[in-house]
């Protein structure tokens, strides 16, 4: 035991010193040219990000409240701070700035707001043992309604398997007999932050009974802040084998973020579909990619999209019913919302 205990003291020495080590080399590390990172990161940004005046956001004054924070010669943490506190002041959950040793964000778009979902009561007392796992959908039918749970559009589909999932949950005749009666769907997408746009164009389309314009795209076509491209229509059209035209309630909350953000949006466009829960938290620009003087990559947002109406969705979508989850609720492993759903459901 003596020894034991003795091997594992070790261990803990030397993480702790390697840990120990690796910060005091990244803070000894010093940026001789931190000036023209500083203006390189500031005036792509100034000439390429897409919500300024959608935010409100002086730029300028930005950099008059940052720049004088920074020297050449600056430790590498210190720079990286600045820069940070300066992307920060966007209010963009698709900005970041990586350096390695840490990763700047903006949060805020869930942070300051409840939660509203709980998968383990969903697991525990609604999807329970009796439940498929079809690639990333996790689904089965509840009380004759088809419950489907997407954590992440990060998980690739494919077109076969949203066909298997439309089909699955759709009211249809086989051979002149019924075969499945299902009375609506669920689509839950609550704390899913988004991932590829190309999972939403592969789902959307199965709930389309006609080719249809769902929004808007822009893009910076110069450097000045309102400088936008004219605006471009997107459609959704009819795919796949089945197209669902029964009743479907989406659940949201504000972790709906990005590719979920679009999902939500576009879907608001069928006649046959709810949303309930709270806004999604936006992410309405797709972000582009680039890269510093001394290596550093970072992102921000691109594009503007606004919806048929002209509205623009980068602070979400808000839900045609606002339901919160109710503690008394959680307590006793109930799902205000999903619950919700069902009633708005049978109700049809």
């Amino acid at each position: 035991m003596k020894a034991f205990s003795l091997s594992i003291l070790s261990v803990i020495l030397i993480s702790f010193f390697c840990s120990s080590c690796e910060e005091v080399l990244i803070n000894e590390e010093h940026e001789d040219n931190a000036v023209d990172v500083f203006n390189s990161l500031w005036t792509t940004v100034d000439e390429n990000y897409t919500f300024f005046d959608y935010k409100n956001i002086d730029w300028d004054e930005v950099y008059a409240a940052n720049r004088p924070r920074v020297e050449n010669g600056m430790r590498r943490d210190s720079l990286f701070n600045v820069l940070a506190d300066m992307l920060f002041e966007l209010r963009d959950g698709h900005v970041n700035l990586q350096a390695g040793f840490d990763l700047s964000r903006n949060w805020q778009w869930y942070l300051d707001y409840p939660q509203n979902f709980d998968y383990s009561i969903i697991e525990r007392n609604y999807l329970k043992d009796d439940y498929e796992i079809s690639g990333p959908f996790r689904n089965r039918i509840i009380d004759s309604i088809g419950y489907v749970y997407y954590p992440s559009f990060e998980s690739d589909v494919s077109e076969s398997l949203v066909d298997y999932i439309i089909g699955k949950y759709s009211s249809r005749v086989v051979n002149n007999r019924d075969t499945i009666i299902v009375k609506g769907l669920v689509i839950d997408v609550r704390n899913n932050g988004g991932g590829k746009i190309s999972n939403v164009e592969k789902i959307v389309g199965r709930f389309a009974d006609e080719k249809k314009k769902v929004h808007y795209w822009q893009y910076k076509n110069g450097p000045e802040h309102n400088n936008f491209t004219e605006r471009i229509p997107k459609y959704v059209e009819p795919e796949g084998e089945y197209q669902y035209q029964a009743p479907v309630v989406i659940l949201t909350n504000r972790s709906c973020y990005s590719a979920t953000n679009f999902f939500v949006q576009i879907m608001k466009n069928f006649p046959n579909v709810l949303v309930i829960g709270d806004s999604t938290g936006g992410g309405g620009g797709l972000p582009v990619n680039r890269e510093l003087p001394n290596g550093w990559r970072y992102r921000f947002s691109s594009t503007v999209t606004t919806t048929v109406s002209g509205e623009n969705i980068e602070d979400g979508v808000a839900p045609d019913i606002k339901v919160d989850m109710r503690e008394e609720d959680m307590q006793e492993g109930r799902d205000t919302i999903l619950e919700r759903a069902f009633e708005i459901i049978n109700s049809l």
